[in-house]
């Protein structure tokens, strides 16, 4: 069992397979059904890149692997027993001989103000592509405010953390918006502005000094503010606040500081280091003969540098799965003999964006296009697919202007910071998902639209996004119970209702019975409104109704119930003429399309819109229409004082019975 489909993850699911040849069940648990190249992540944020590239899929890449889609929830090392839950909420159990533990890891948060509430990660796919359409949309906003000062937030772009992955994000996000503004100006003859502040002394403080001094100075020639030693105070919907005092005036603030082990580990009890489950050389734990850790999870020993671990890294983290499963073979007695991890740096690679890039390849220190073809020919070599498609990419974005839409796939509120998964977009109403305002789709608009949210503006949670239940322009079908009013329970006067929840009939009755002015609450299009102001006011006109549903024939026999028979007896329609005699009053014959009125239907005349034209059966033939010149008696006044209860009861009875 191999929890994890990351570099670790991945490599040793590979690996495990070609060493035992199908002689071992295999298990991959995973969250999604792709592997991730992460170093080319802000590629795709910046548009240079189709998500698809970046993503390997493992059940055609792992063809003896067996692929479980869920998230590990609890792990019962003595039964040798794993669960998870699916992506639908569905609980599973799962049981091993070897456990690999190969989580990853998740964005890493402080307790500083406002942060989980205002910033997004880049640990995952969904959150480059909301990054991608929240700077897009950004600039597109800015172009045409009015405003310079809404202009120049709406352009300013903060990134925290100038390690691996914020260098890289605020190198080529700058590029893609300077290529918009190129296109398309601004306004004021304003330009965008990044900015990257980390607290450490220098960019990428934890590799070479050199590629370090060659990241700085390739960011500030392409006009990034590089503020090292200041780092953000409070975030804000408006803002943030640094920690020399600065307030900086901005709508997106991208949370790149680092990464800390998947939460699992931490519930199994055993020991750790800073967050890391402690392993030996061969990677597996301690006085856990049958359990595997490696990658983020796993505070490796470095045997190069004694009393020191591997750093968190993907290339540790795929050189960890292959020993991994060589280990996990020899133990099964599959394999050869078991194995120390032991490493060779062979430098690292960091993409700056076009030509421009700063490696070290076994030491030797490169920069500008020497340095990019050498991270290009990197990656190339190191993605275990996709590599042709990556490459016509690359290709195309050197010869084309690249495309700067919003495609709207992902939301803000479904990639939040304070996510054990982000590599899953949120979906409203999924398993495990927070209920407050910020991660149901009535929010969705919170920090993605106008001024991106707060009490009282357009696309706050307390506004809810069109379309969603509650928005006043959704249509709802009549008895669906899609939006049960709420004005209906608080005027009912305690009353139960007539029928079940949703249906309409308990809100109608309890309308019918206690109206004292107040507007009738009822779908949009389902007619109870029209029902309600006729039933108030009329005076000989005719009811308003949906077609085919009885509405006015009901009407008249309400108006002038003494006894009489009704005009034409209602007939719901696709019912085959089955006489509808418990019917609510007011209530919508079902399946009506769209709801529209039908205006001065006649008892006997067959409602329009209706399959076939034909009349209902066992309805009386209706009357000749009249001679247009013929006087027309109109029908009787009804008095404007509302009758009792007992003699609407009793009016309807007599009628029934007259039936």
């Amino acid at each position: 069992m191999i929890v994890g489909a990351g570099f670790a993850g991945y490599r040793t699911a590979r690996t495990l397979s070609r060493l035992t040849r199908g002689r071992a069940h295999i298990t991959l648990l995973n969250p999604t059904d792709y592997f991730l190249y992460l170093p080319l992540l802000p590629q795709v944020a910046a548009g240079i890149l189709e998500p698809r590239r970046v993503t390997v899929s493992l059940s055609d890449s792992l063809p003896d692997v067996r692929l479980v889609l869920g998230e590990a929830e609890r792990i019962d090392l003595d039964d040798g027993i794993l669960r998870y839950t699916g992506p639908e909420g569905e609980e599973g159990s799962l049981s091993y001989d070897r456990l690999v533990l190969a989580a990853g890891s998740v964005n890493k948060l402080l307790p500083i103000p406002g942060v989980a509430e205002h910033a997004h990660g880049f640990r995952g796919l969904p959150e480059a592509l909301y990054l991608r359409d929240h700077v897009t949309r950004q600039v597109e906003l800015a172009a045409s405010a009015e405003d310079p000062e809404a202009c120049a937030a709406r352009c300013t772009f903060v990134v925290v953390g100038a390690g691996y992955t914020g260098t890289e994000v605020a190198a080529h996000g700058q590029m893609f918006t300077d290529a918009q503004v190129r296109k398309h100006p601004l306004r004021q003859g304003m330009r965008p502005r990044w900015m990257l502040l980390d607290v450490a002394p220098r960019v990428l403080p934890e590799m070479d000094e050199k590629l370090s001094a060659t990241a700085d100075r390739v960011l500030r020639q392409r006009g990034v503010d590089v503020r090292m030693g200041t780092s953000v105070k409070e975030a804000t919907h408006d803002g943030v606040v640094l920690t020399d005092g600065e307030f900086v005036e901005t709508r997106t603030l991208v949370w790149c500081v680092g990464v800390r082990p998947d939460p699992l580990v931490e519930s199994l009890g055993l020991p750790m280091e800073k967050g890391r489950l402690l392993v030996d050389p061969h990677l597996r734990v301690p006085g856990r003969p049958e359990l595997f850790a490696c990658g983020d999870v796993a505070a490796v020993p470095d045997l190069e540098n004694p009393g020191s671990y591997t750093p968190m890294t993907a290339q540790h983290a795929w050189r960890h799965g292959k020993i991994a499963a060589e280990n996990v073979a020899a133990s099964l007695g599959l394999g050869g003999s078991r194995k120390p991890y032991r490493h060779r740096d062979l430098g690292f690679v960091v993409d700056l964006g076009g030509a421009k890039a700063a490696a070290n390849p076994l030491g030797v220190t490169l920069s500008g296009v020497p340095a990019g073809a050498v991270t290009r020919g990197y990656h190339l070599a190191a993605m275990p697919g996709n590599r042709v498609r990556v490459a016509a990419d690359w290709l195309l974005d050197a010869v084309l202007p690249r495309q700067a839409v919003q495609l709207g796939l992902v939301r803000s509120w479904s990639v939040p910071l304070d996510t054990s998964s982000p590599e899953v977009a949120r979906v409203a109403g999924g398993p495990g998902r927070r209920a407050d305002a910020r991660s149901g789709p009535g929010a969705a608009l919170a920090a993605d639209t106008d001024d991106g949210g707060g009490p009282g503006r357009a696309g706050s949670p307390d506004e809810p996004a069109k379309g969603q239940p509650g928005s006043g322009t959704t249509q709802v079908r009549p008895g669906s119970g899609a939006a049960r009013p709420r004005s209906e329970p608080e005027t009912a006067k305690g009353r139960p209702l007539a029928g079940p929840p949703g249906s309409g009939q308990g809100q109608l009755r309890s309308e019918w019975e206690t109206a004292k002015g107040r507007p009738l609450a009822g779908p949009p299009g389902s007619g109870h409104g029209e029902l309600r102001s006729e039933w108030e006011t009329a005076k000989g006109r005719p009811l308003a109704g949906p077609p085919g549903s009885g509405h006015g024939e009901l009407r008249s026999e309400w108006e002038t119930a003494k006894g009489r028979p009704a005009a034409a007896t209602a007939t719901a329609a696709g019912t085959a003429g089955e006489p509808v005699r418990s019917r609510p009053v007011g209530e919508a014959a079902k399946n009506q399309p769209g709801g529209e009125p039908a205006r001065n239907q006649t008892g006997g005349e067959p409602a329009k819109n209706q399959p076939g034209g034909e009349p209902a059966k066992n309805q009386p033939a209706p009357a000749p229409p009249p001679h247009p010149r013929a006087p027309t008696t109109p029908p009787p006044a009804r008095s404007s004082e509302p009758t009792s209860r007992t003699t609407r009861t009793t009016s309807r009875k007599e009628t029934h019975e007259h039936r």
